[in-house]
């Protein structure tokens, strides 16, 4: 008979340094799993994660029944195994705005790291802060008023960066050090648009706010990847099995896993070296690597592969159609993947060894969500990139006509520019309209936009 997870005096529980906005699956199988690694005496941990929820409450209530713990299964073609995570020490609902700005305050915390999607750092078409986005002007105007008059801990914030801002105030007030704010996102050069986010937001209240953070907060980039598909209920029964624990919060993962690191941490940090993590002093090379050939290729699946009757990543890549427009579009991206130590051949070779793993269930639809803003950053630089070379971009440009021909034939768009996406899909000419919503420039190309239309119709008579 399994039973309930739950600290005891022999669950080593690290005080917390860390702190994590957006606590989902990638979270606790890479940034998590990376720290709890790197301890250098896993019976003396020194760094624990206090890690947020997005939106709702739901993970921070299951983990919080179970102190943190959560049971972290690895899955190959060789069979599963299971590891007690025992690094996150609490788990919190997103409005505990409270306890955010109370453990950004506190000297003792080094690093904020986030994983809030590409969306959630309310971004402008030129990497500024939109400032006329809905959730931005909300929280400016909450945070005015706590800054100028109450002072007050507000019951709301909707923006990470609002909240980050709140904390950073509480922090410069406490007379608190520097502190590191690390993206964690799938999105290119992502500690420039997390600094751009909260100093933005920062400007718009207290030039004095944001001088401090200019002079004290750090904003690392970061390339993250490691295959972390949503859990289901087998999982939870597989973990109660190989055990002997009920597991709420179950999280699978793939064995392979990487993390690329530029930048610096004025309050210190784990040393991730020791897990594997590599520190580099230019990181946008490997930023597109992952973005035009993992990224770029599970877009592709996602899209192309569904329209085929896939519904995974080893289902997709098994098809010898699907695989080829892969390779067409990797042979495009590794064009203008030259840089030293970028190792393109064998990344490629992982790649697709890691796209069969038989034991990963890879849904196409969970990466399909979002294309709305994931595709800018993925097949969009692939084909501007050949094109400014003066080739067509056939291959990015076929990504890009499988995502506008899935998207036309949902019923509801799940994108957080749904409502931007659905206009555009209702236009007269929908084709040039959704290209106008990934990219300005490439929807000026006449070329480009005929040659994306070319494939649609082709994707639509297949």
């Amino acid at each position: 008979m399994s039973t309930p997870l739950t600290r005891t005096t022999d669950t080593p529980t690290p005080p917390i340094r860390l702190v994590h906005l957006g606590l989902g699956a990638f979270h606790r199988a890479h940034q998590v799993w990376y720290t709890q690694q790197a301890e250098a005496d896993p019976a003396d941990p020194q760094w624990g994660y206090a890690s947020f929820t997005g939106r709702g409450p739901l993970m921070a209530d299951q983990l919080d029944r179970q102190d943190g713990l959560y049971t972290l299964v690895t899955r190959s073609g060789d069979g599963d195994s299971c590891e007690l995570m025992t690094s996150l020490v609490e788990a919190r609902p997103a409005d505990d705005i409270v306890r955010l700005v109370e453990l950004l305050a506190d000297p003792a915390t080094a690093v904020v790291t986030m994983t809030v999607t590409e969306a959630g750092y309310h971004l402008a078409a030129d990497g500024s802060l939109d400032e006329t986005d809905e959730e931005v002007t909300a929280d400016t105007r909450i945070l005015r008023e706590v800054l100028d008059t109450s002072g007050k801990v507000p019951d709301t914030l909707d923006t990470a960066a609002g909240k980050i801002v709140l904390g950073l105030a509480a922090r410069r007030a406490n007379g608190g050090p520097g502190i590191a704010v690390m993206s964690c996102d799938n999105v290119a050069d992502n500690g420039a648009l997390t600094r751009a986010s909260v100093i933005g937001l920062a400007r718009q209240l207290d030039e004095e706010l944001a001088g401090w953070i200019e002079e004290n907060v750090t904003f690392p980039s970061t390339s993250i990847d490691r295959i972390t598909p949503a859990a289901d209920d087998e999982l939870a029964a597989d973990v109660a099995e190989q055990t002997g624990h009920d597991d709420l919060a179950p999280v699978v993962t793939e064995p392979f896993a990487s993390w690329v690191i530029e930048g610096g941490f004025p309050a210190g940090r784990p040393d991730w070296e020791d897990a594997g993590v590599v520190f580099v002093d230019d990181i946008e090379p490997f930023e597109r690597r992952k973005l035009w050939l993992l990224n770029g290729s599970h877009s592709l699946m996602a899209y192309y592969g569904q329209l085929r009757g896939h519904t995974t990543v080893a289902e997709a890549i098994g098809d010898e159609q699907v695989a080829a427009r892969v390779a067409a579009l990797w042979d495009e991206a590794a064009r203008h993947l030259t840089a030293e130590g970028l190792e393109v051949p064998a990344y490629r070779e992982d790649l697709i060894e890691r796209f069969r793993n038989p034991r990963i269930r890879h849904n196409l639809a969970q990466i399909a969500v979002d294309g709305g803003t994931k595709q800018r950053m993925r097949a969009v630089p692939i084909m501007k990139a050949e094109r400014a070379e003066g080739r067509d971009g056939s291959a990015a440009a076929f990504s890009i006509a499988a995502w506008i021909t899935h998207l036309l034939r949902q019923d509801l768009i799940t994108d957080t520019r749904a409502a931007e996406l659905s206009a555009a899909a209702h236009d007269p000419d929908p084709v040039a309209a959704l290209i106008a919503a990934l990219d300005a420039e490439l929807a000026a190309d006449a070329d480009a936009v005929e040659l994306i239309r070319t494939h649609v119709t082709t994707i639509r008579e297949d």
